[in-house]
């Protein structure tokens, strides 16, 4: 059975939180040249309010590799010492100029216990991180660059440091998995911190300032049938296709205080980049080997609200878009909001119905949400509605009232700080508010692209358009492939590089 959903047509252009225009989620290859780059090529960025223990946090989530392979060797995927990997949190006046008010830095040291092995990440079967059969092992320091006192000279602070956990082998890492037996699948997300994994609860760590930090290897949570969407939006009449479904990335996730932000009456901005180390000298001398990097870094990618970059910016100019700031948005990219070529392919490929025709130019609604790009997240709303593995799992049920279609399917929150015409004073309860693991940004992406924000135009222009046939969503990809986690670090269990399923 069709279900119709009303498209939001707000009246107002405060729009931090009017819904992206891209007709796809993250396919993760935005850019030619990054896709060169597949430590530094970041997949998905993400930005929702939580409150654990009764006090509010934003929590951020960078992920990189795309398509990462789980259980690859004997080289694992690993993140990567030469990459320099910041969350940014744009706030108050910085958030329009599309500048950070604060970065976070994650660098990483890997080391090997016995590099005289051919067994380059383990060397025996993994009980606890760390463990002498860990023979791979890495570890990150977190740094805070805050630049609210003075732009030219930021106070730069260490937060703290934590390790990495091994990637998801199989035997040799057997309690990620179903039993902790490394010949079952990997275990899904849970409810509660008590029931984490053995190595994921090992490395959380608590840093300075209040902050929580995790990195390490998570499950793909993004969720699409990518394939359709680049086979010219010709989707499938039947079955599934999740494209990314049994594939990994590599994830950092650090949930900051929201006091540490100034309070929670405020919309904030979050965005990703990735930089590396513009030359890098290794010297060999007999047995020993030394390697230098350059001090200063060069942008290599970036990223804020899913698919900016790569479906609505020309090809011309989505490596430009990689080595820029968000402050050169309005100037560079502008124009690719506001006459966005998808609205046009969408109405050719006919995916609407006839008389609601996506609008191709003057659209500044679009333009405010994604100029300059950065995920805008309201802080003055009580805690998102986090996905687990669905609303009837036993044992993780998706928190009640959560849509993975956020404001289309009604998953709306209080705000405190913003009114957005026909919704009020409501904000939706996901992306475009910030962003969640669980969001199915293809399906809320197409209600948005066909919606019109604008306040000019007369009342009742519009209409509905049929994105759920049977339920399954447009792409008929409605869920991800393994439960997410509604405890911090909130992405899924990695998948088994010994028993995993593509697709």
């Amino acid at each position: 059975m069709t279900r119709q959903l009303p498209l939001l047509r707000a009246a107002s252009l405060t729009l931090s939180l009017a819904a992206p225009c891209t007709a796809a989620a993250s396919s993760h290859m935005d850019a030619p040249l990054i896709t060169l780059d597949d430590a530094a090529n970041t997949t998905d960025v993400y930005s929702f309010v939580v409150a654990p223990g009764g006090n509010k946090f934003l929590s951020t989530a960078l992920a990189v590799y795309p398509f990462e392979e789980p259980g690859i060797g004997p080289n694992n995927f690993n993140f990567d010492d030469t990459v320099n990997y910041e969350i940014h949190v744009a706030l108050g006046d910085d958030l329009r100029r599309g500048r950070p008010t604060l970065s976070y830095q994650f660098e990483f040291a890997t080391t090997v216990k016995n590099p005289k092995t051919i067994l380059r990440s383990f060397t025996n079967v993994i009980q606890n991180v760390n463990d002498p059969g860990q023979n791979l092992v890495q570890r990150y320091t977190v740094r805070q660059v805050d630049y609210r006192g003075s732009r030219s000279s930021p106070n730069v602070r260490i937060l703290g440091s934590g390790i990495v956990p091994p990637n998801n082998q199989g035997i040799v890492t057997p309690q990620y998995n179903q039993n902790n037996d490394g010949n079952q699948p990997a275990k899904g997300g849970v409810a509660q911190a008590a029931q984490l994994d053995r190595y994921t609860a090992q490395t959380v760590f608590d840093i300075g300032r209040g902050h929580r930090v995790f990195a390490g290897q998570r499950d793909d949570g993004f969720y699409a049938d990518i394939q359709s969407v680049f086979d010219l939006l010709n989707f499938r009449q039947q079955g599934s296709f999740d494209s990314q479904g049994g594939f990994n990335v590599h994830s950092i996730v650090l949930n900051i205080p929201v006091a540490e932000l100034g309070g929670d009456q405020q919309v904030v901005g979050v965005y990703a980049t990735t930089s590396r180390a513009p030359i890098r000298i290794i010297s060999i001398s007999g047995d020993s080997q030394q390697e230098t990097l350059g001090r200063r870094w060069a942008q290599v990618g970036r990223q804020g609200n899913p698919l900016f970059c790569e479906g609505l910016i020309a090809s011309e100019d989505k490596d430009r878009y990689n080595r820029s700031s968000p402050e050169s948005d309005s100037q560079l990219f502008r124009k690719y909001a506001e006459t966005p070529e998808l609205a046009a392919l969408i109405n050719a490929v006919g995916l609407q119905p006839a008389n609601d025709q996506a609008i191709t130019s003057g659209r500044t609604d679009l333009s405010a949400i994604f100029i300059p790009d950065l995920i805008k997240t309201d802080l003055s709303t009580p805690p998102a509605r986090l996905a687990g593995g669905g609303a009837d799992h036993p044992s993780n049920p998706d928190d009640p009232g959560f849509s993975r279609l956020s404001v289309f399917g009604g998953d709306t929150l209080p705000s405190r700080v913003q009114n957005l015409g026909p919704l009020g004073t409501s904000v939706p309860g996901g992306w475009p508010n910030g962003r969640r693991f669980g969001d199915d940004v293809v399906d809320i992406a197409i209600n948005a692209i066909l919606s019109d924000l604008r306040p000019a135009l007369a009342p009742g222009t519009g209409g509905t358009f049929e994105v759920d046939q049977d339920g399954s969503g447009l792409d008929r990809v409605s869920a991800n492939d393994i439960a997410y986690n509604k405890v911090f670090p909130y992405a899924a269990t990695p998948q088994n590089g010994r028993r995993h399923n593509h697709h």
